[in-house]
């Protein structure tokens, strides 16, 4: 029996902090996220990026880095658990969307 308080998961991880307050205030719109249909998230998301990749400008710009927003957020929630090609993943993913979107707004492709 582990004696060690505010452990969360099944890993033995305390989580204190910064974490705990992001796990905090990230739980309402995570069940929110659970409750609503599958389809609507992925419409959702294919969505943003029609906008990113088909648009141009700041609109395309906005629809990329809301992914990369979200993507990051989840990212965050995530990262304990994660092993390096899980973690290496989403840090590609991440810089992809961003520098996407940074060539959106200046109208480079």
């Amino acid at each position: 029996m582990n004696s060690r308080r505010g452990q969360a998961g099944t890993q033995g991880t305390e989580t204190t902090g910064m974490r705990a307050a992001v796990e905090r205030w990230s739980a309402a719109p995570v069940v929110f996220l659970h409750r609503i249909p599958r389809w609507t998230v992925l419409v959702a998301v294919f969505a943003l990026l029609v906008l990113g990749m088909a648009g141009s400008g700041w609109a395309a710009a906005a629809g990329l880095l809301v992914l990369a927003a979200v993507l990051a957020w989840f990212a965050y929630l995530n990262w304990p658990r994660l092993d390096g090609g899980g973690r290496a993943l989403r840090i590609v993913a991440l810089v992809v969307l961003v520098g996407f979107a940074v060539g959106r707004a200046l109208e480079r492709f």
